[in-house]
């Protein structure tokens, strides 16, 4: 049947922040889909707090609110648009959560919204872990023996006739948030205490835990006339376990027989049917390998995770044919729009092996616990394409960016034989490099390394051929036959260069002369059974034909920025999108290489050729002698394009936009001194140090506190502020390793306000599209403080010499794009921090609320248009009357033994947005959408150090005059109490009388303000307190500029309405009058 007639406005419910566990997928599948509605002539809502994403830019649907994704707000958003009908199922496990709320409320029958594709008896039965249950039994579908608990005791009780170990799973949730494998009863206890709270309707799932077996996924359709197919398998490389999101995955299945393969598929199929979904859904299996049973582990009602892995796998748009299927249509009516003659019907077939790789962030988190379990830990992932197993895993380990182009890691090269085996028993993020080693080094067997890791033995032999082709490599002849294998199995030319002792450079014209040039083949959706439209190919060494045949048009490559991480998140991606289409409305032929198979940039028809390839020197050199391009643009894919700049013009590369020498005098320290110097512009003192002695020498000299970071970084990884000599020293011991090619930077540490700018130059002119004021003040990181456009406390003169000072070093840098200044202001004088002659994360923020489409703009600048011919004049463009506040969101419940407390190293996965025509109302739009709980009475625990307690006083009163109860430690309580305010003492952690801990695991505080004592040892104390409030979800603010803008939310929810709402489109539109 066609749509439903009477659907003229859907609303669509979006993920919100990127948390690990639900990254940019979701802003691929909910773009994809907003834009599958609107080509069907309906008007499209849009709800989502994220103000990074493509998704919520005015283009994607006809209404974006940019609000907390909370049932007030919803319900305030719905009563305003009456939509006919609601789609939640693209939004992650967040837009799912709020479509059940809503119904069960009441809200949607109130205002007659129909729930979109997946109705709630069905969601209900997938994610209710007691229907579920129960469907797969009335089925006769195997499930592990699990019982539901709502308490300990339950537990226990369960636990003791099953026996350990156990999984426990919490209801409604995803990335398997308070979940967890218990070993025995303690850790069951603690696991289930923190599982309840976590799930939306208190309620755990226990069961027998199948650790060991083979992990397989399905991706599978269904529409409204039972239609069904599946669209691809998958199988995890790492057995059951290891969540998912934190496993190595392969498509399609490689290990399985094809009657394990088919009895799944039917299983799917079956259970799909009996649940009654309707559009994409996602069952997870568990296979022994001895036998040929099976368990059902969970489904998934809605687009997850793996379906933008299936989508960019197989080229079959799952989102927008779910969205699709949501309004009406049935899959033998939806056109394929890869083929664009098959129809949805047609399940794709596959000719090459897709493999994809975690990217954790362990190297942001030294000291966090590197176990991978059921909770899951990376925020990103890389995908790569090949005709092998081999050539697809190294591709994906090349794609990483953690400085490993094969299955070596350099530290592991120190380990003796028995540390190797030793770590073979360890489930961590290294665990395949040790399998390779221990392969190369020969000391364990395929037999032996199964019996340990319970990995597939075909996968196995698998990672022994790439280890015997290095050893070959070692110690054979470089010949023209040899060179041919190792390429075929996919080795970079680095990793051949580094086993023959010769250069990359030296192999890749070793290698060209041997004629050994990779070709490029297509994803189809069909194995090239029919021919395909929207062209996305991939590299590999094995092959004759060519199938990517240049076209003869004027044409630009955009690089990406490859898998998301902390420091370089879906911003990026943002930029590298609008750059494409900037270049297509241009007429230039756009050709984006990116290797993230969670975002927009990799989707199929957003550029005009897509290479899903690793950003290395050699895979884009490859593909820029095959495409031949007019040049690269750089300054769009983050610090991972900025990177390759130099090698790509050193091998006769164009790069457009500003040149390498210049990025170079921005990120060279002493280079960048001398463009201060030019341009008379102050810095805080500081100097460039390559070794220990030289670093003390010059920190007594500028004056402790100093600031001290290794040069050339994103995300101010390794950054830290030293208060003497001893944290110095503590510091150059464990961060860094200082030589002469890796200088560390020392600086005056300036406490002052922090301002950051984004700007656009062309040579003559530069335009500033807005400037953000920092609520905390410097020392925190820009991507851990919550910025507010326009600044609200910077006076007149400041103001004006922070946009003479970007003109002067956008002109003097050469700057042609984008450009991003960090300031610290001091007393009302100007300091700069740093420059950054690239995209930075904040441009898809002010791009939104200035409504100035700035890559756009940058990326005609960089190909030689003026901003004069662009409509601009140079200087600061008139700030808008509303107030935009953007917050950082932080993924701590999922890394434990991570510190929260805020410092110059960025700890946030990604960001939340707050708009209003009032600041404090903006304000409490930002920390709702953040998640932070913040309590309207009760107890708050202070507990500050020695340097914050009389800037404490004033606020110790203020809360006090709300009406909450002070509680403090005793030195905090005395100075509160001179004041002649009452402070309940606690004890500190080891006062074991009224432990801190104890008050906070039962519930009686309910917000923290702890700020750090200085240096990073003696706090302990405050670190269990931190750890302590994530896991109890409690507000823990560890800067008082934080806790002063939630005390001026908390006096704004006593006196104003707080749910209000605007759609991004009235507030750019000049809606101003309704103000």
């Amino acid at each position: 049947m066609p749509k439903k007639a009477y659907l003229k406005k859907v609303m669509v419910i979006g993920s919100g922040p990127i948390i690990i566990g639900q990254a940019a997928e979701f802003d691929y599948a909910g773009s994809q889909a907003c834009r599958a509605l609107k080509e069907e002539g309906l008007e499209v809502v849009l709800v989502n707090s994220n103000p990074a994403t493509i998704m919520t830019d005015t283009h994607i649907a006809d209404r974006v609110y940019i609000e907390p994704l909370t049932v007030d707000f919803l319900e305030e958003i719905v009563s305003k648009e009456r939509p006919e009908g609601l789609l939640a199922t693209l939004g992650g496990q967040a837009g799912l959560n709020l479509a059940v709320q809503l119904a069960e409320k009441g809200i949607l029958e109130k205002y007659g919204v129909e729930l979109l594709g997946t109705s709630l008896t069905a969601i209900k039965k997938a994610e209710d872990r007691e229907l579920f249950k129960e469907t797969m039994q009335k089925l006769g579908e195997p499930v592990p023996e699990s019982t539901i608990v709502e308490d300990v005791a339950a537990a226990v009780r369960f636990a003791e006739t099953i026996g350990y170990p156990i999984i426990v799973r919490p209801a409604y949730t995803m990335g398997g948030t308070g979940g967890g494998i218990a070993e025995n009863e303690e850790e069951l206890i603690e696991i289930v205490i923190k599982g309840l709270k976590y799930s939306m309707i208190g309620q755990v799932l226990i069961e027998r835990s199948v650790a060991g077996w083979k992990e397989i996924e399905y991706e599978v359709m269904r529409d409204g006339n039972d239609n069904c197919i599946t669209i691809c398998n998958m199988e995890n490389v790492d057995p059951v376990g290891v969540h998912t999101g934190d496993s190595i995955v392969v498509a399609p299945t490689q290990t399985l027989t094809d009657r394990e393969a088919q009895m799944l598929r039917t299983a799917s199929l079956r259970i799909i049917r009996e649940l009654g979904i309707e559009g994409g859904c996602n069952a997870q299996y568990a296979l022994d390998p001895n036998s040929e049973s099976y368990y059902v582990i969970e489904v998934n009602p809605r687009v997850s995770r793996s379906s933008a892995l299936a989508s960019k796998a197989t080229g079959y748009p799952i989102a927008k044919v779910s969205a699709k299927i949501a309004i009406g249509y049935t899959l033998d009516e939806i056109t394929n729009a890869v083929t664009q003659k098959t129809k949805a019907c047609f399940e794709p077939a596959i000719d090459y092996c897709v493999v994809k790789f975690p990217r954790w962030p362990f190297d942001k988190f030294i000291y966090a616990d590197h176990t991978l379990g059921t909770q899951m830990k990376a925020t990103g992932e890389v995908m790569s394409i090949d005709r092998c197993f081999e050539g697809a895993l190294l591709k994906a380990v090349r794609s990483l960016e953690i400085g490993v182009h094969r299955l070596h890691m350099d530290s592991m090269a120190e380990w003796d034989d028995e540390r190797v085996k030793k770590n073979l028993h360890r489930i961590n993020d290294q665990r395949l490099f040790v399998i390779a080693e221990a392969l190369r080094r020969g000391i364990s067997s395929v037999e032996e390394i199964y019996t340990i890791t319970k990995i597939d033995k075909w996968f196995l032999c698998k990672i022994k051929n790439i280890a015997d082709m290095e050893n070959r490599l070692t110690n054979e002849e470089l010949t023209p036959r040899l060179m041919r294998v190792a390429k075929e199995m996919g080795l970079a030319d680095v990793s051949i260069a580094e086993l023959t002792g010769k250069t990359m450079d030296e192999i890749r014209t070793q290698r060209k002369a041997m004629h050994i040039l990779p070709c490029y083949k297509m994803v189809d959706t069909c194995a090239a059974e029919f021919e395909a439209a929207t062209p996305y190919y991939y590299s590999t060494f094995q092959g004759q034909e060519n199938e990517a045949v240049p076209s003869s048009r004027r044409k630009v490559i955009v690089l990406g920025s490859g898998p998301i991480r902390i420091g370089q998140g879906v911003e990026f991606d943002y930029c590298s999108v609008h750059s494409v289409w900037a270049l297509r409305e241009m007429g230039i032929e756009a050709i984006i290489i990116n290797n993230n198979p969670e975002t927009v940039s990799t989707d199929f028809d957003i550029s005009d050729r897509l290479y899903f390839e690793p950003l290395t020197a050699e895979d884009v050199l490859n593909i820029i002698d095959q495409e031949k391009p007019e040049g690269v643009i750089v300054q769009f894919g983050g610090q991972t394009a900025i990177n390759l700049a130099a090698a790509l013009q050193k091998a006769g590369v164009k790069i457009f936009g500003t040149s390498v020498d210049d990025i170079d005098r921005a990120e060279d320290r002493e280079r960048f001194d001398d463009v201060l110097t030019q341009a008379q512009i102050p810095r805080p003192k500081g100097l460039s140090v390559t070794n220990v002695e030289d670093a003390f020498r010059g920190a007594a000299e500028i004056g402790y506190p100093v600031m001290v970071r290794p040069s050339y970084v994103l995300g101010g990884r390794a950054m830290e502020i030293v208060y003497n000599e001893e944290e110095l020293r503590d510091y150059m011991s464990r961060a860094v390793k200082v030589t002469p090619d890796h200088p560390v930077l020392v600086d005056r540490y300036m406490e002052g306000t922090e301002v950051e700018v984004d700007g656009i130059a062309d040579g003559t002119d530069v335009v500033i599209p807005g400037i953000m004021e920092h609520v905390e003040r410097a020392g925190v990181h820009s991507g851990d403080s919550i910025a507010v456009y326009p600044p609200q406390t910077l006076s007149a003169k400041v103001i004006y010499t922070i946009i003479d000072y970007t003109k002067r070093l956008a002109l003097n840098l050469h700057v042609k794009g984008l450009l991003n200044i960090q300031y610290v202001v001091v007393n009302d004088e100007v300091y700069v921090i740093e420059v950054n002659p690239r995209s930075s994360r904040t441009v898809p923020f002010l791009s939104k609320i200035t409504d100035i489409k700035m890559v756009n703009v940058a990326t005609r600048v960089a190909l030689g248009e003026t901003l004069k011919e662009q409509g601009f004049k140079s200087g600061l463009v008139t700030p808008r009357p509303y107030v935009a506040v953007k917050a950082p969101v932080f993924s701590f419940s999922k890394m434990q033994d991570v510190d929260i407390s805020l410092g110059p190293e960025m700890k946030s996965t990604g960001e939340v947005m707050g708009i209003d025509y009032h600041y404090a109302r903006a304000l409490y739009k930002a920390i709702t959408g953040m998640g932070m709980n913040v309590p309207t009475q009760g107890k708050i625990l202070f507990t500050v150090a020695d340097k914050d307690k009389e800037e404490m006083k004033q606020l110790a009163k203020a809360f006090s005059e709300l009406g909450f109860q002070l509680v403090a430690t005793e030195g905090t309580a005395k100075t509160i109490r001179s004041l002649g305010i009452d402070a309940d003492i606690v004890g500190k952690v080891h006062e074991r009388s009224t432990d801190i801990i104890q008050m906070i695991k039962s519930g009686q505080i309910h917000m923290v303000i702890n700020t750090l004592t200085q240096g990073k040892h003696s706090a302990k104390d405050g670190f269990k307190i931190r750890r302590a409030t994530v896991e109890h979800g409690i507000a823990c603010l560890t800067s008082l500029d934080t806790a002063w803008e939630v005390l001026r939310v908390l006096s704004f929810m006593r006196e104003r309405r707080l749910v209000y709402v605007l759609a991004l489109q009235d507030y750019v539109g000049g809606g101003d009058g309704l103000a």
